[in-house]
C-alpha cells in the first residue's frame, strides 16, 4: 500500500439538507429519503463530526455549462420557476416525461449534487478521500435529462479533476445500470478510464455482446478507455469478488490513476426493486476497501438505490469503510429509531424484516461463480 496515500487527511463528507425535504413526488422511485437517512445514521453512530462535514454549495450556471448545454440549463431553471414546460420543451429536453418529473426543486436539487462533486474535484487537487452520497447521477446527458438524472455530476467532478492538472482519472461504476452518460462524455478522451459493472439488458439496455451500437457492451470505444462488464441477473457476492480480482483491479492498477471516482449505486442489492441483482451491502463495502488505496485522490459518490432501508444502510457503511469504523452487530437505539421511522410505498415496504431496522450489515449473498461471469472477465481483459 502506498505510504503517501495512507497519509491522506481524514475523509470528508459532503451533504445538504435539501435532500431531507425534496422528493420527486408521487410514487416515483425517488420519492424516498436516501441521503438524509445516510447522514442521520452516520451522526447517530458518532461517525460524522462537524469537523469533517461540508455543506454542499449550489453549482452555478457557469459551472454546469462546463459540460451541459446552456439552453438545457435554462430549461431546467424555467421548469423549477414555472413548474411547467411546453410540450415542445418537454420533448426536446426530456423533462416532465420518461421518469424525469418537474418538481419543486428540479433545478436546485441536482445543482446541489453537482456543486458537491465540483467542490470535491477541486478539493482533491491535493490527495484525500471524499464521500458525497447525493452524487452519482450518471445518466445525465449534455442537453437532456435521462434516467432520473438531470445533470451529470460525475462528469463535472472528473472535469474538475482534469482542469486541476491531472492526466489520468479512473471512473468505476458499480450501479445496477450502465454508466452511459459518463462513458459518452469521455468517449474520445484517453485521460479517462471508465469501468462499469451493470446488469445485462437492464435499462438503458446495455447488452452483453460487443457492438458499437450497444452502449455498455464488453467492447471498448474508439479511445480505448471504456471497459464494461454486463452481468447476469442473480449476480452474487462471490461473482462480484471474482470480477474485481480478475478484471477490475488489474485494469485500474495498469492505468495507475491519479484520481479515482467510484459511483457506488445501491440498486444492485438484493432488496432493490429496480434490478435483479443479488448483492449484499458488504460486497459493496469490500469494493470500496479494495480500491481505496489505488489512487491518492478518491471520490465516492452515491447513485441508484430505491429501497430507503437498503440504500441508507449501504451508504452509511461506505462512510464507515472509508474511515475504518467498526460496524456494530446491532444498531444502537438512536440509529434504529431512524430506520423504524422510514416509510416506503412499495410492496416490499409493507412488512420490512427486523434486520432492516436493527443492523447495518447484510448477511453475505454467496452463490456459484457461473461460467458467464468467468467468461466475461476473460473477454474484457482481452479487449
Amino acid at each position: 500500500m502506498n505510504e503517501a496515500r495512507d497519509s491522506r487527511p481524514p475523509p470528508r463528507f459532503i451533504g445538504s439538507e435539501i435532500y431531507r425535504r425534496s422528493t420527486y413526488g408521487g410514487r416515483h422511485p425517488l420519492a424516498i429519503p436516501r441521503v438524509s437517512t445516510c447522514i442521520d445514521l452516520c451522526r447517530a453512530l458518532g461517525w460524522l463530526p462537524d469537523s469533517v462535514y461540508i455543506d454542499s454549495p449550489l453549482a452555478t450556471t457557469e459551472q454546469l455549462a462546463r459540460f451541459h448545454d446552456p439552453a438545457y440549463i435554462a430549461a431546467v431553471r424555467k421548469a423549477e420557476r414555472e413548474q411547467r414546460l411546453t410540450a415542445e420543451e418537454q420533448k426536446r429536453f426530456n423533462l416532465g416525461r420518461n421518469g424525469n418529473p418537474i418538481y419543486p426543486e428540479v433545478f436546485r436539487r441536482p445543482a446541489t449534487a453537482c456543486g458537491a462533486s465540483i467542490l470535491a474535484g477541486r478539493l482533491l487537487a491535493e490527495p484525500g478521500v471524499i464521500h458525497s452520497p447525493a452524487g452519482g447521477t450518471h445518466h445525465g446527458r449534455r442537453g437532456q435529462a435521462s434516467g432520473f438524472c438531470y445533470f451529470n455530476d460525475p462528469v463535472l467532478a472528473i472535469l474538475a479533476l482534469l482542469d486541476g492538472g491531472l492526466s489520468r482519472v479512473a471512473y468505476l461504476d458499480v450501479d445496477a445500470h450502465h454508466g452511459d452518460g459518463v462513458q459518452a462524455a469521455f468517449d474520445d478522451d484517453p485521460r479517462v478510464l471508465t469501468i462499469s459493472i451493470h446488469e445485462d439488458m437492464r435499462w438503458p439496455m446495455a447488452a452483453s455482446t460487443s457492438s458499437a451500437e450497444s452502449p455498455g457492451s464488453v467492447g471498448d470505444r474508439g479511445g480505448g478507455q471504456a471497459r464494461n462488464l454486463p452481468v447476469p441477473a442473480g449476480f452474487n457476492d462471490n461473482e462480484l469478488a471474482f470480477l474485481m480480482e480478475a478484471a477490475v483491479l488489474p485494469m485500474l492498477e495498469d492505468f495507475a490513476p491519479q484520481a479515482l471516482v467510484l459511483q457506488c449505486g445501491a440498486d444492485g442489492l438484493e432488496e432493490d426493486p429496480l434490478s435483479k441483482l443479488a448483492l449484499s451491502n458488504t460486497a459493496l463495502w469490500r469494493v470500496v476497501a479494495q480500491v481505496r488505496s489505488l489512487a491518492p485522490r478518491f471520490l465516492v459518490l452515491g447513485g441508484g438505490g430505491y429501497n430507503p432501508w437498503s440504500v441508507g444502510r449501504a451508504w452509511a457503511g461506505v462512510w464507515a469503510t472509508l474511515n475504518g469504523f467498526a460496524i456494530p452487530e446491532r444498531l444502537p437505539p438512536a440509529a434504529e429509531a431512524i430506520l423504524r421511522a422510514l416509510e416506503w410505498r412499495h410492496s416490499k415496504g409493507r412488512n420490512p424484516p427486523a434486520a432492516w431496522f436493527t443492523t447495518l450489515a447484510d448477511p453475505p449473498r454467496y452463490g456459484p461463480l457461473r461460467p458467464a461471469v468467468r467468461d466475461l472477465a476473460a473477454q474484457v481483459m482481452a479487449v
